[in-house]
């Protein structure tokens, strides 16, 4: 059975399926056709998420594509709290505290958690408002990466060598 709302904005009807909480068998004091309390709660909330995937995301056809996109929605958003929590504890500890909560606020489906980013790299410098990094930067950071790597490698047992007789003058 099906109804008509409207939508946000209050004027397009959109049909709404309504969920079918009754219970065909006889239960524990109660005829057949009764609503259990618990299903009808956890079917109404099944049945609103299913619409909202069916609004905001892609063209789901079966109830298998859309449990499908109401999970990948719901681990997005756990593993995006959950990265913008260990940015949060990494800030004041040794490790890449803004990269881990920028990537963290990038999972999130939210339009507060675009904003929140769009407003750190605006705070950014050498960022442009749009962000996308430049070409050159790109180029400037990976010639930068190959030129370490490289160094270390051909140069790691004298630069070893060095710190280790410069620490041993120290404490001699």
């Amino acid at each position: 059975m099906t109804e008509e709302h409207t939508d946000a904005v209050g004027d397009t009807p959109v049909p709404h399926a309504e969920a079918d909480t009754t219970d065909p068998a006889p239960t524990e004091g109660g005829p057949a056709g009764t609503t259990h309390p618990e299903h009808a709660a956890r079917d109404l909330i099944r049945e609103a998420a299913f619409e909202a995937e069916r609004r905001t995301g892609r063209a789901e056809e079966t109830e298998a594509e859309l449990r499908r996109g109401v999970a990948i929605r719901i681990a997005r958003i756990v593993g995006g709290f959950a990265l913008v929590g260990l940015g949060i504890a990494l800030l004041p500890l040794p490790g890449p505290g803004w990269v881990t909560i920028v990537i963290g606020l990038s999972l999130l489906p939210f339009a507060w958690a675009e904003r929140t980013i769009a407003q750190i790299r605006r705070r950014v410098p050498g960022i442009p408002d749009e962000g996308r990094i430049p070409t050159r930067t790109w180029v400037i950071m990976g010639a930068m990466t190959i030129g370490f790597v490289v160094g270390s490698i051909l140069l790691g047992d004298l630069i070893g060598q060095w710190v280790s007789d410069a620490w041993s003058a120290v404490w001699s």
